[in-house]
């Protein structure tokens, strides 16, 4: 009766411990999946920006100080929220940059303000325009 006794304590105490982990782990992948998420557009946007100064025949205007703000942008790239989407903001800005144009995109999310950002050199490519 003490063997079980002790058994089912142990037990209880190891199944306890792992309940206390679970908040975390769902906050964890949650902002796994936002970070994700986020990482996609950014790299959507700075393809989108490197194919419209790659080629010559676009016009592109610098911005620096005052990047373009996109709202809301959506993870499953529709123009309305899907279910489980979350708005994010993306704001790209051009700079002229010797050579080329410096293209920055930032892109951020309800409760991460700072977001994440990468930049990109671009320099024109006259075979591209074609």
């Amino acid at each position: 009766m003490i063997e079980v006794m002790v058994s089912v304590v142990l037990i209880s105490v190891g199944i306890l411990s792992l309940l206390t982990l679970l908040p975390s782990g769902w906050r964890l992948s949650g902002t796994s999946d936002m970070l994700g998420r986020a990482a996609g557009i950014l790299q959507a946007e700075l393809e989108r920006n490197e194919i419209m100064i790659m080629n010559g025949n676009n016009p592109i205007t610098p911005n620096p100080g005052s990047p373009t703000v996109r709202q809301p942008v959506y993870g499953s790239g529709k123009t309305t929220a899907q279910p489980g989407d979350i708005p994010y903001t993306v704001a790209t800005e051009v700079m002229n940059w010797p050579g080329g144009y410096k293209v920055r995109v930032q892109v951020t999310w309800p409760g991460n303000t700072a977001g994440i950002a990468e930049s990109l050199i671009v320099g024109r490519q006259l075979f591209f325009a074609q």
